[in-house]
């Protein structure tokens, strides 16, 4: 762990509860007020809370609004949310006020790579129908044609966004013998790209995604983006995942193609709307439903949580934050 904070006068309001090791930190090197019941604050409650403070370590639940920036005592001089994503936080109000705002790349990338895989793989291998029938003691033995799924290995696998978590998952499709196909706003280099196809365009892509994995950020450009004309590019038999953002799937859509039989199946870490889930997907067998764990590992959450305090760290020393947003 980094040594003491400079600057340990500063204080610092923590807007939900953090692992005991990054809590730790805090406490050591700044006056931190926690939220010991991790309860999720209103953007009202957040703005009082922020009184007497210097800087806020938030997280992607609370949402920093032209609004809420504006009325964020003055004291307040950076933003560090414990996310890559940023689209909670106004990032052209932040710069007005001039407020710092900083996220945590880089350190997710594995984690979150790999529940994508592990949605990929579930949705098409049947894997949450699997332990529905074993736990509700409705296996009565094995057949040869008993849940028959979708072989991954060999297959196409479609990455929308190709930056450090697409390319994790491309990476992690490769081990399966995949041939990687991708959409980015701008073509990788040889050496990122690693053999993969680029698609100009998403459309493109998704006609020979088999698999298709959704890793580009969340934008306005982007919200809604796998609608009913979209899913229609697909294969037959595609299979879905979703580890970025929920309101980039239109649920409708998504739900009647999975009810049809035009996609196999549907891996899903993330919704629109999360924790409240759109309730038609809780009746369907072919759809692999996880509570938002791509980051979730003690590694990963602790690393992310440092990063935001190497930040902090940086900022109240006087010194360049090492991945700032504004």
């Amino acid at each position: 762990m980094p040594g003491t904070n400079p600057s340990e006068q500063a204080k610092i309001l923590v807007t939900r509860r953090m692992p005991v090791n990054v809590e730790a930190r805090v406490a050591r090197d700044y006056q931190a007020t926690l939220n010991a019941d991790d309860r999720l604050y209103s953007s009202a409650e957040i703005v009082d809370a922020a009184q007497g403070h210097d800087g806020i370590f938030c997280c992607s639940t609370e949402t920093f609004s032209a609004d809420v920036i504006s009325a964020l005592p003055e004291s307040v001089k950076i933003l560090a949310t414990l996310s890559v994503g940023y689209e909670h936080i106004d990032i052209p109000a932040a710069q007005k006020r001039g407020l710092k705002v900083t996220n945590t790349p880089d350190v997710l990338t594995d984690a979150t790579a790999d529940v994508a895989i592990l949605c990929l793989l579930a949705a098409a291998r049947r894997g949450a129908e699997g332990d529905r029938l074993v736990r509700a003691d409705q296996w009565h033995g094995w057949y040869t044609t008993m849940m028959l799924g979708t072989h991954m290995s060999g297959k196409r696998l479609g990455v929308f966004g190709m930056g450090r978590i697409g390319r994790a998952v491309a990476q992690r499709g490769r081990g399966f013998g995949m041939q990687i196909h991708y959409h980015n706003r701008s073509r990788l280099s040889d050496e990122l790209e690693q053999g993969a196809t680029f698609h100009e365009t998403p459309e493109s892509l998704l006609a020979v995604s088999d698999f298709f994995s959704i890793n580009a950020p969340s934008s306005p450009e982007t919200q809604k983006f796998l609608n009913a004309e979209r899913i229609a590019l697909l294969p037959d038999g595609a299979v879905v995942a979703n580890t970025a953002r929920g309101n980039m799937v239109d649920d409708d859509a998504l739900i009647a193609a999975l009810q049809s039989g035009k996609l196999a199946g549907a891996g899903l870490d993330v919704f629109d709307g999360e924790p409240n889930i759109h309730p038609g997907y809780r009746s369907l067998d072919n759809v692999f439903l996880l509570p938002h764990l791509g980051s979730a590992t003690h590694e990963t959450r602790d690393a992310m949580g440092y990063c935001c305090l190497d930040n902090l760290d940086a900022f109240f020393s006087g010194k360049a934050c090492p991945t700032p947003l504004t």
